[in-house]
């Protein structure tokens, strides 16, 4: 059977026993550890207390006031090479909350067209930073998949994930310059429309019905336009493709569109309209995640992103 002690021993009285032993002193021990000489002393008796006997002999006075017995000489090895391994412990979890890896989740379409075209911006700033991009349409559970950090879009709520605003946008039509040739607009009902499927079925996301009811208000004879025809696209990235190849008319989300409308590659139609989209991009990430460095530098550098972008708009 295994003895067993009076009262739990722990670890702070430990590192004062090793402590004290090795400086034979217990201020020079608290001066170590930066506590009070009497904290040290009393880590120490409880420890007596815990194993029944005294720990040390005590002088009154001399340079060496504490002696350790010959039970604490011989435990010492195996204090010193438990309290070693402890901190080698702490070192790996430590290692492991800053590794220089992290993942990141977003849909394919956000990545084609926004994150990948400003990627190399976060590498030049973090080099010892190495992104693991994992695109995906749906929404995958982070502990499980083992995934740092993402920018979903949405409403903004997803279960057991901290979500931050990243940025709104705006609905437009857009179609290629080639389409445009020639012409001062374009007459949406002899148009073939391009519909962005990337995510039926989510209440709120924009369509080209929900465009036109507002539109008309604005130009009457937008309400004419048959919006049960057309091409149909399940990624929002490709919808932008097929627009670029002359394919028709789509409705674009700003915050995908833009860079390919500042190219010239696309040409917003109708910039008199104005439609926000009900949903927006969030910063998403497990609470218990927020510490790490490598998330922070990701999250700083996403707003940071963002905000230098936003401002560029208005010089």
């Amino acid at each position: 059977m295994f003895a067993t002690m009076k009262k739990a021993v722990h670890l702070n009285a430990l590192r004062a026993l090793e402590a004290s032993a090795r400086h034979q002193s217990f201020s020079a021990a608290a001066d170590e550890l930066n506590v009070t000489p009497a904290a040290v002393g009393q880590l120490v008796r409880s420890l007596e207390d815990a194993v029944g006997l005294p720990l040390f002999y005590r002088k009154p006075s001399g340079k060496s006031r504490l002696i350790p017995t010959k039970t604490v000489e011989l435990a010492l090895p195996h204090i010193r090479a438990g309290l070693d391994s402890l901190a080698q412990g702490l070192a790996q979890l430590q290692a492991g909350s800053n590794s220089g890896v992290l993942t990141v989740t977003v849909s394919p379409a956000f990545a084609a067209k926004w994150l990948l075209p400003r990627i190399d911006r976060f590498q030049s700033l973090q080099p010892d930073i190495d992104v693991r991009l994992d695109t995906s349409a749906k929404s995958i559970d982070f502990a499980i998949q083992d995934v740092d950090i993402g920018v979903r879009y949405g409403a903004g709520v997803w279960a057991g994930l901290v979500s931050e605003k990243l940025m709104e946008e705006e609905i437009y039509p857009v179609c290629s310059a080639q389409l445009l040739q020639g012409k001062n607009a374009l007459d949406l009902t002899q148009e073939m429309l391009i519909h962005d499927r990337s995510m039926d079925g989510f209440i709120g996301f924009p369509s080209w019905d929900d465009w036109l009811v507002q539109a008309s208000l604005t130009n009457a004879a937008l309400s004419k336009v048959d919006t049960s025809r057309g091409m149909q696209i399940n990624n929002s990235a490709a919808v932008l493709q097929a627009v670029i190849n002359g394919h028709g008319v789509a409705l674009a989300r700003s915050v995908m569109a833009r860079d390919d409308v500042a190219a010239g590659r696309l040409v917003r139609l109708f910039p008199e309209i104005t439609f926000s989209s009900p949903l927006a991009y969030y910063v998403v990430y497990q609470a218990e995640s927020a510490h790490m460095a490598t998330l922070k530098a990701f999250r700083d550098w996403l707003f940071a992103e963002v905000s230098s972008a936003h401002e560029s708009n208005f010089i």
